[in-house]
């Protein structure tokens, strides 16, 4: 981490929380303790709204720079995972990298910690089978995944309307994430092969995939192109893919390093009409304004101009998706409910078609 995202962090952690964006539930007993391991960006981004949660605490964190121990002065630093683990926590938030974080969810796990891990939740279907195994032995124990995009209030919108029925049953859906790259992309921890497991795809492309399972549902049938056809990595530059579940339903992918203006679109095309959401906030507001634009079907009959509906567009100026998530997180825990987004069954379905893909596509 270089000194101005350090600096920038300080800078906004200690912030007092925003009412409106702090989502917390009802404080029902002592806060829950909570260690970190792996204080990179996500690390630190989850740090911030865990302390803005009234019903966590934060006491450990972990990571191999022990310079890094300087940003949380009063609490427990350890270098070895394995320690923070073996401390008096009840969450371990696993912000580790993806060659790494199925063996810290397992032992967190085995330990009697209950997980919340980034996304990608592994490198392999393999991994994601044996962290299931973990979660079997001890059921009452909560491992969620990170898979913000679900709580984006467009997302929520979306979700709300097609599951309304104003507009009939999802026809197809078509997606498109994309972003640019960078002059130090090619030396990215994430273009590794041996840490990462996979490109753009399984590293930003998984979460256009997760939404259109949360859409649509589990998909049967895959064909795909996967090419690296820019850089000079080992993994996928672009990943191009259809697929079709057993309603005939189809969803088309596009996820690329090399769309050199970041790029978030979901289009969902329905019986009568079609939800389009064009944007997505962000930490730097990269991918531009958020907005959901949607409109019933109008044929020649009912329009005065064919092919042009008449369309609303819904603005979101928050991302509160992280601290919703968490909330969920939380809310399972005390409540003892079933966790209902980022599961494990979400990830391995998600994996699945992940591995589908590049076996598919045959990259090139």
């Amino acid at each position: 981490m270089n000194n101005k995202i350090a600096t920038d962090f300080k800078k906004n952690i200690f912030r007092r929380p925003d009412s409106r964006s702090a989502h917390t539930i009802k404080q029902e007993t002592k806060p829950l303790k909570v260690g970190i391991i792996g204080l990179g960006k996500m690390g630190l981004l989850r740090s911030r709204y865990i302390m803005e949660q009234k019903d966590l605490e934060l006491q450990d964190i972990c990571d191999i720079n022990s310079e890094r121990a300087s940003i949380f002065p009063d609490l427990r630093f350890y270098n070895d995972f394995r320690r923070l683990i073996d401390s008096d926590l009840d969450i371990v938030f696993v912000c580790a990298y993806n060659n790494i974080a199925p063996e810290i969810v397992i032992q967190a796990i085995n330990s009697g910690k209950h997980v919340f891990c980034e996304k990608p939740p592994g490198r392999c279907i393999e991994d994601i089978e044996k962290i299931i195994e973990a979660e079997r032995s001890h059921p009452n124990l909560k491992i969620k995944f990170g898979f913000n995009h679900r709580y984006h209030y467009a997302v929520i919108e979306a979700k709300s309307m097609v599951d309304s029925g104003k507009f009939g049953k999802i026809l197809w859906m078509r997606g498109v994430y994309g972003k640019c790259g960078g002059i130090q992309f090619e030396n990215s921890w994430r273009n590794n092969s041996e840490i990462a497991g996979g490109g753009i795809l399984l590293d930003q492309g998984i979460h256009m995939l997760d939404l259109f399972r949360y859409f649509c549902g589990d998909f049967k049938e895959v064909q795909s192109l996967v090419t690296t056809s820019f850089w000079n990595i080992p993994v996928e530059d672009n990943a191009f893919a259809i697929l079709r579940n057993d309603k005939n339903q189809v969803a088309l992918i596009h996820s690329s390093a090399t769309q050199w203006k970041h790029r978030f679109t979901l289009e969902i095309c329905l019986e009568d009409g079609y939800i389009n959401i064009n944007g997505l906030l962000s930490s730097t507001r990269s991918y531009g304004d958020e907005t959901l634009t949607f409109a019933r079907r109008q044929f020649e009959d009912e329009s005065f101009a064919f092919g042009k509906p008449r369309e609303e567009t819904i603005f979101f100026d928050r991302d509160d998706s992280w601290s919703i998530e968490i909330n969920e997180f939380v809310e399972s825990i005390r409540k003892k409910k079933p966790i209902q987004c980022g599961n494990t069954n979400d990830a391995l379905k998600v994996m699945q078609l992940i591995e589908e893909i590049y076996l598919n596509g045959q990259m090139k």
